[in-house]
């Protein structure tokens, strides 16, 4: 396959198979788990309850000896699993025989472990603080104080501030080794300013490219050709819970403008300063 094929189907989200990676059943269902949706997490936990109730309902059915449940009723055996594992016990059916008393032991060894797990879960998911930041929809590359910039904007979506926000640029493009081999070669760009001791709501980063920068001599067809990639990261400490926070963005050769400045959204008035979001995205040409 073509590296730039490639490339685009990463970009358009297909699957990447990897071989030969080493199975971590466990750790990686607890990984996926966090890093699914809210919806999804709650669908899962309900799925797993439910099925286990099911199972044990089976159990119940063939030992038998649950007092007051209708003979061969699956419905009775789900209704008195359900209140087994969530500790309910109203009383109305309980085991009276000793294979269902058995059941009821591993029901409950079961329905502890499981609450412990999902308890955990809910609760991981609940205390991880998820940075809300904003990058603004193109980079762009203009003259800044008499030098060609690499620009972009980056804020904080939440009122809240990141304290020591710090951000990184990392560039790749491919590259054709002397052997002739292809070759995705990674660089980091410096910044006029990598960090901000309080990320509000809008912040400006800047790349000048001069004689060091890895842009030098680059325009839009040879970002192209080249296949370049902007790779940002954003770290900082949320001020609210006192968290680490991250963020990452992917701008594509694409959605970077050429002679193009992003438009002001601040300006003075005589009530103070209007910052204004509604074109935080918004782009003009230099002329």
């Amino acid at each position: 396959m073509a590296a730039s094929e490639a490339k685009k189907r990463a970009r358009e989200g297909s699957a990447v198979t990897v071989v030969g990676k080493r199975p971590h059943p466990i750790r990686d269902m607890y990984h996926a788990s966090l890093r699914l949706p809210w919806t999804s997490t709650l669908l899962v936990i309900v799925a797993i309850f439910l099925g286990l109730n099911a199972l044990f309902a089976v159990a119940y059915r063939l030992v038998g000896g649950i007092a007051n449940a209708h003979a061969g009723s699956f419905s009775d055996a789900f209704f008195f699993s359900v209140q087994t594992m969530g500790t309910i016990g109203y009383g109305s059916m309980y085991p009276e025989s000793t294979g269902a008393n058995i059941v009821v032991v591993v029901e409950a060894v079961v329905g502890t472990i499981v609450t412990a797990v999902f308890t955990g879960l809910v609760f991981a998911k609940f205390s991880r603080s998820v940075a809300q930041l904003a990058f603004s929809t193109n980079a762009v590359v203009a003259p800044m104080d008499g030098m060609q910039t690499l620009m972009f904007r980056v804020g904080n979506d939440r009122d809240s501030l990141i304290y020591e926000a710090t951000v990184r640029i990392s560039l790749v493009r491919t590259e054709r080794t002397k052997e002739g081999h292809v070759f995705y070669r990674l660089y980091e760009l410096p910044l006029v300013r990598d960090r901000s001791p309080a990320l509000a709501r809008s912040w400006t980063i800047m790349h000048r490219i001069d004689e060091k920068s890895p842009l030098l001599g680059v325009d839009a067809a040879k970002m192209a050709a080249d296949e370049i990639e902007l790779l940002v990261t954003v770290t900082g400490m949320d001020d609210t819970s006192l968290q680490p926070v991250h963020a990452r963005h992917t701008y594509y050769h694409d959605e970077i403008a050429w002679n193009a400045r992003h438009v002001d959204i601040l300006t003075e008035t005589e009530g103070g300063m209007v910052l204004d979001l509604r074109r935080f995205h918004d782009i003009e040409p230099t002329g």
